[in-house]
């Protein structure tokens, strides 16, 4: 896989770059929050409303925020597709969230803080307002440690599907405390009960697979395989090569097993150390993910490097099988991997076109971002065409 530093064509944004750093941030920005402030921006989340107006959130992690005690979450809205963007409610209390509409209802569901319950909140008004999860009947999932990203809700087989991660294994470090497995209910519950929702058996951090050099499992996707099997497909961490790599988790038709098999479960993947979405287009007939793939050039100069730590490529990648994944464009590159991100995109399909939401770390008039990692910026960007 040979990735050019400036891609051509469509799809690829041109960097203005000035010597003042007041650098053109690519796309339309939905937020801003400078690096002096202690608190970066995290977890976007984009949803397409059935009024056909866009809503888009955030969270705030950091050293002045307040993720490991209550987060705070900020979602807003555009009314002309993307072009500008209205803050119109904070949320105390909500992380790592994704937003979706179910059965024309509005939801947010993620954690209430950095490794806490599992919630979700509705909101009756398109978003200005939103419900408390104070108990099992109102949006209190499940209690105790809990891991996730804004990921996809899958529709399959009468149920709704939503890939989690517990966070309370055996050892409390990152990568080794978090076991995955899968949420779901039936398509005509109410996602506000407790009880309305299954979960499989979790599936704990095991340091034997990939010849010992696995470190951690996270941010599944909930996909349906051509044959009707779901999965979990999940990011994985292993520092021993730049080579990325998935992990596909077996689930039940019935929603209450989680079954790997680490001889043959692992996948090549551009940008598998990263978080990543995969949606299917049913008009192309293939699964379509935005990640952060590593140029060839940059695997030969940084090689034994952290996979994980190059975000400064953002690449549109597709497969007809799951298992076989292709980069078709790169949409986003800055030749800075230190202080430039484009990450943990969230988007969504609009006919022939791709919206996304990009927690992006790039120049501003403070001195930029804190690192690639810690961004500074929420960024809207549209796809044109994205089949061709």
């Amino acid at each position: 896989m040979k990735i050019p530093f400036w891609g051509t064509g469509l799809f690829v944004c041109w960097f203005l770059i000035s010597s003042s750093l007041a650098a053109q941030v690519p796309g339309v920005v939905i937020a801003h929050s400078p690096a002096s402030s202690g608190q970066y921006i995290g977890s976007p989340s984009i949803c397409i409303l059935s009024n056909g107006d866009y809503l888009a959130s955030h969270d705030f992690f950091g050293p002045k925020s307040t993720e490991h005690s209550s987060a705070v979450s900020h979602v807003y809205l555009s009314k002309n597709r993307g072009k500008s963007w209205t803050k119109i409610s904070q949320i105390q209390g909500q992380f790592w969230s994704k937003l979706f509409e179910l059965n024309g209802k509005l939801y947010i569901m993620g954690t209430n803080k950095h490794h806490g319950n599992t919630i979700i909140r509705n909101s009756l008004d398109g978003g200005f307002t939103w419900s408390e999860p104070v108990d099992a009947e109102h949006g209190l999932l499940i209690e105790g440690e809990y891991h996730c990203a804004p990921m996809p809700f899958l529709e399959h087989n009468g149920r709704l599907w939503r890939a989690m991660e517990d966070a309370m294994g055996p050892i409390k470090k990152w990568g080794k405390r978090y076991g995955t497995f899968m949420m779901s209910m039936p398509l005509d519950a109410d996602p506000m009960l407790a009880t309305s929702w299954t979960k499989t058996n979790v599936l704990r951090y095991d340091s034997t697979y990939l010849n010992n050099h696995f470190g951690a499992w996270i941010e599944g996707n909930a996909v349906l395989d051509p044959q009707g099997q779901v999965w979990n497909i999940l990011r994985v961490d292993n520092k021993s090569t730049m080579d990325e790599y998935a992990a596909m988790v077996k689930i039940s038709a019935d929603g209450k097993e989680s079954s790997f098999d680490p001889e043959h479960g692992f996948i090549r993947f551009p940008g598998g150390a990263k978080k990543f979405s995969i949606r299917f287009d049913p008009k192309s007939k293939k699964y379509w993910t935005l990640s952060n793939v590593i140029p060839d050039t940059t695997k030969v100069k940084h090689s034994g490097k952290n996979p994980a730590s190059f975000r400064n490529t953002l690449a549109l990648c597709f497969s007809g099988d799951l298992k076989n994944w292709e980069v078709k464009q790169v949409i986003f590159q800055h030749p800075d991997e230190i202080k430039h991100g484009f990450q943990y995109v969230d988007w969504q399909f609009q006919g022939n076109h791709i919206v996304l939401a990009c927690r992006t770390a790039y120049d501003d008039e403070d001195g930029g971002a804190h690192n690639n990692h810690d961004a500074n910026f929420l960024t809207f960007y549209r796809i044109k065409r994205f089949r061709k």
